[in-house]
């Protein structure tokens, strides 16, 4: 049995998280992944914003190794303003920002054990004082659940689907199944329509 590594495995389910969110990326056009599909305008470029100043606020302030660049968004009184990209943030410089901040975050994690405590200021005090291994835990869980996002905002805008490239984790049926599918379940949910 190899020896465990906790740290390199959450470091490797991050990454998974990281990679996947990119990957929801492709092949979509520059309407589209900025494209505002539910009433909180979640959209495929505005989670790659967010989980960037993420990272760089986990992996850089709390552990007193902050990322060198300016996220001016992360001051911004407007809320939100990290969750879409405006019309001068480039999807290539969200994605090179994204790809700097995991840099400086891997960095961090290399550097600092997990039992280091680090703070964070923005948790409330009785939590502040956080290990690594909470933060990694905190952002891989984090980045795992808005890839979640992304997934079903890149079903939303064109039916492509999928755990990872090459690897879409559904039943290998056709097109005809899953339409069958949906109604079916249309037809359950009827079934309760108007039940509290």
């Amino acid at each position: 049995m190899p020896n465990p590594d906790p740290k390199a495995d959450l470091h490797r389910y991050l990454q998974v998280a990281r990679d996947a969110l990119l990957w929801k990326l492709n092949g979509v056009s520059e309407y589209d992944v900025r494209r505002p599909l539910v009433r909180t305008g979640t959209n495929l470029l505005g989670l790659v914003k967010h989980l960037a100043g993420v990272e760089a606020g986990y992996f850089g302030a709390v552990f007193d190794r902050p990322f060198t660049e300016s996220l001016p968004w992360m001051d911004d009184e407007e809320p939100n303003t990290d969750m879409w990209a405006t019309v001068e943030e480039s999807r290539d410089d969200i994605v090179a920002l994204y790809r700097r901040v995991w840099t400086h975050a891997d960095a961090t994690i290399d550097a600092v054990d997990l039992s280091t405590v680090g703070f964070v200021s923005w948790w409330p005090e009785d939590r502040a004082r956080a290990t690594l291994h909470t933060i990694l835990v905190h952002v891989t869980t984090e980045s795992h659940r808005h890839a979640g996002h992304a997934d079903i905002v890149r079903e939303l805008i064109d039916g492509a689907v999928g755990h990872r490239l090459g690897v879409d984790n559904l039943p290998d049926v056709d097109h005809a199944w899953w339409m069958s599918h949906h109604e079916r379940l249309k037809q359950v949910a009827r079934q309760f329509e108007g039940l509290g």
